[in-house]
């Protein structure tokens, strides 16, 4: 649907507009430009041009294009890994994401304590980063109580940096942590699939993935999380050798 080259040269709009296909792909084909340009919150225009910069003559042609991939996926029980992390490691890691992680160490260096925070499966993820990050050396916790009173802790987190990780970037209680975060000081980072979401419109810095999201059936996400694995490690890493390079 989208070429590899093409995807590396998106802008913000465009991966915008990227992000909510990746997202509606079933209604994408009841939709005209316009639908789909007030339903990602841009111009009729800056649809057009990403699907011209994407080798599309028309809507029509792309909405087609989408329709067989979408079939074709159904078909198909759950992607294969190797699939998985040619998306990620081909389409998104690019010269911009570098520095993103880049934007992400140097808030994570200058913080005296990392929090990690998830529900369900980020929640264990979150538990991993955390650990990855105190093998390293730095003072970290970690929380998967979506509960957790975050806004009661008589700490003060100016000196702080916050992982948030979250597939969607709209779950409630997770939106409700990160406030209480930000009231207390911390710097949000979060990592999340997509980078239109509220999460990540909210932080100080956001690492999005663009996975084509999986489902099995309609509620049970699958959606792979080998991403965001290499993306804490990576973090950890990069954070280690920092230190170690002032030392």
């Amino acid at each position: 649907m989208f070429n590899f080259e093409a995807i590396k040269s998106f802008t913000e709009t465009d991966r915008v507009i990227y992000d909510y296909i990746l997202q509606h792909k079933e209604e994408i084909y009841y939709m005209r430009i316009r639908d789909l340009a007030e339903a990602a919150h841009v111009s009729p225009a800056s649809v057009v041009r990403l699907l011209k910069k994407s080798g599309y003559e028309s809507f029509a042609e792309f909405k087609s294009e989408v329709r067989r991939q979408t079939k074709q996926n159904q078909q198909q029980p759950v992607f294969d890994t190797k699939e998985i992390v040619d998306e990620f490691f081909n389409r998104t890691l690019t010269k911009d994401y570098n520095q993103q992680l880049d934007k992400a160490v140097e808030l994570i260096h200058k913080s005296g304590l990392v929090i990690f925070f998830g529900i369900g499966t980020s929640g264990i993820l979150a538990e991993y980063g955390s650990r990855q990050f105190i093998n390293l050396g730095k003072r970290t916790f970690f929380v998967k109580d979506p509960f957790y009173p975050i806004k009661n802790a008589s700490e003060d987190f100016t000196e702080s940096a916050a992982i948030i990780l979250s597939v969607s970037g709209e779950t409630e209680q997770v939106l409700e942590q990160m406030e209480a975060l930000k009231e207390q000081g911390s710097k949000i980072i979060s990592i999340t699939n997509t980078s239109g979401n509220t999460l990540a419109k909210n932080s100080d810095v956001n690492l999005a993935y663009h996975l084509t999201p999986e489902l099995v059936g309609k509620e049970v996400n699958i959606t792979s999380q080998v991403p965001v694995t290499f993306l804490l490690e990576t973090l950890a890493r990069k954070n280690y050798t920092k230190r170690k390079r002032k030392e």
